[in-house]
């Protein structure tokens, strides 16, 4: 399995189109990237709510019987990836009840970090749990708001809760869409003729022929039904805090993410990552597929090196495999990727990726391209050094398993058995998108968190910090000394 962050989750919604439930469908076709393990739709005839969900792929979990019965002009839908709860059906999203404020089905994209609080309170005071999802609390604190409407106890609702949050919502004959008050994730408004669709990403919407309209703001809530589109910011301002790592990794690139176009920023990464730290005297430029195929191109076109795809990589591979009993090295990768030796042997290679978790993936790449028979082998990663783990709804090893962490970058470049290494710098990447530092959450690069997190984990955090404080002061140890961060 690769060495990346596992993806967050996508959500879509579309309000008002008789064939809702399967434009929800291929929404999520598109959106499959932000999370393998569920899928979901709910739609609505404007009388009940009728929902399916399964384990696996989109095209695993529907089929034309199980979207015919899910009828109505109104749909919303989910692909998972758990960052909070198991990796089981119960946990699969939309969820779905029925209430005091009638049908209500429910997705979400992020992670609540006082969701663990709020779980106590509420089961003391009688709410029962179905699920171990953070997500199902937003549910029962909907559930339970007094408020006289359908619109107050939603906003009642989520006034309670602290963390990152793209919600796409549904009640009889309404779609709404909801993001939290510092914008951690993504969510993009759309419109098809005269329904209004709410998605992750833009890639969404160009896959139903649907016209991107604008992002839904920080801390607003748009409602889309009957009489048209409504918006409304209830809670007060806060700093902007996007999750910069959409643009380094997560979304598609041919998505428009916190209305900016994915693959320019990437390419960009790539062009400054090539004056930060070049190679004088490689022959060949080559990207990691697919995550650095957009700053290897950047890189490539700012360092006049041409680029060449040296690695293939295998795009049919599921998400399980059957492994040999016998021992082959590097089989994990190469059942993904492989070398094209003609272009690598002899050759100077400057290789490009995006980023560097645990580097155990990396140094079998690196490897990989010499025993290919390239001559040297250079790493330039398009981000800064991870440090820290995310709270905010991205699935990262804990402190302690991140490289960058743990050793200094003479030691992760021992490690990977690269000639040289390099990342981009915080400036660079910041410097690359609008807003730069002010709009961003970096906290991945820098341990410094927008949003208070679990005490828990604080007193984790703080220790590590005070650990790498000291680690950081010590004498860089040599290729023999330098352990493998999963087993150390």
């Amino acid at each position: 399995m690769f060495d990346k962050f596992r993806e967050e989750c996508g959500v879509f919604g579309i309000s008002g189109h008789p064939e809702a439930s399967n434009l929800a469908y291929l929404g999520l076709h598109a959106l499959q990237h932000r999370g393998q393990e569920s899928s979901g739709i709910a739609a609505s005839d404007g009388i009940r709510i009728r929902h399916s969900k399964a384990m696996g792929y989109v095209n695993e979990a529907f089929n034309g019987q199980t979207l015919s019965r899910l009828e109505g002009h109104f749909a919303i839908g989910h692909v998972r990836y758990s960052t909070a709860g198991e990796s089981r059906l119960i946990n699969a999203q939309p969820i779905v009840i029925d209430c005091v404020h009638g049908p209500f089905a429910l997705c979400h994209n992020g992670n609540l970090v006082n969701a663990g609080e709020l779980r106590e309170e509420l089961a003391q005071h009688g709410a029962i749990f179905q699920t171990t999802s953070d997500s199902e609390v937003l549910v029962h604190l909907f559930a339970r708001s007094s408020e006289p409407t359908v619109e107050k106890a939603i906003v009642h609702a989520i006034s309670q809760v602290r963390g990152a949050f793209s919600l796409v919502m549904m009640t009889r004959d309404q779609v709404i869409g909801a993001r939290d008050p510092h914008g951690f994730r993504p969510l993009a408004l759309g419109q098809l003729d005269d329904a209004w669709v709410i998605a992750s990403e833009t890639c969404a919407m160009d896959l139903i022929g649907a016209t991107y309209v604008r992002d839904v703001e920080p801390g607003e809530i748009v409602i889309a039904g009957p009489q048209g589109l409504k918006s409304i910011k209830p809670f007060p301002a806060a700093s902007q805090s996007q999750c910069v790592f959409e643009h380094v990794y997560f979304a598609r690139p041919d998505s428009y993410v916190f209305g900016e176009s994915v693959n320019e920023v990437r390419t960009n990464l790539g062009r400054r990552l090539a004056v930060e730290a070049p190679v004088e005297t490689a022959d060949v430029v080559v990207p990691i597929p697919d995550s650095g195929v957009c700053a290897a191109i950047g890189f490539a076109e700012k360092s006049g090196i041409p680029m060449r795809m040296g690695l293939i990589r295998n795009h049919y591979v599921g998400r399980t495999f059957i492994e040999p009993e016998q021992s082959i090295r590097h089989f994990g990768v190469r059942v993904k990727l492989n070398p094209v030796k003609s272009i690598l042997k002899g050759k100077r290679v400057v290789l490009v990726d995006d980023s560097i978790v645990r580097g155990t993936t990396s140094r079998k790449i690196v490897r990989m391209i010499r025993s290919a028979g390239a001559e040297e082998v250079h790493m330039r990663i398009s981000c800064p050094p991870t440090i820290s783990p995310c709270f905010y709804g991205v699935d990262t090893p804990r402190r302690a398993e991140l490289i960058g962490a743990t050793h200094s970058l003479e030691e992760i470049q021992q490690y990977l058995d690269a000639d040289s290494l390099s990342y981009l710098s915080l400036e660079g990447l910041t410097g690359s998108v609008t807003g730069g530092h002010s709009a961003y959450c970096t906290s991945c690069y820098t341990g410094n968190y927008p949003v208070e997190f679990p005490r828990n984990e604080a007193a984790y955090l703080q220790l590590a910090l005070k650990l790498n404080e000291n680690n950081d002061r010590s004498t860089p140890r040599g290729r023999t000394g330098i352990k493998d961060p999963v087993t150390s």
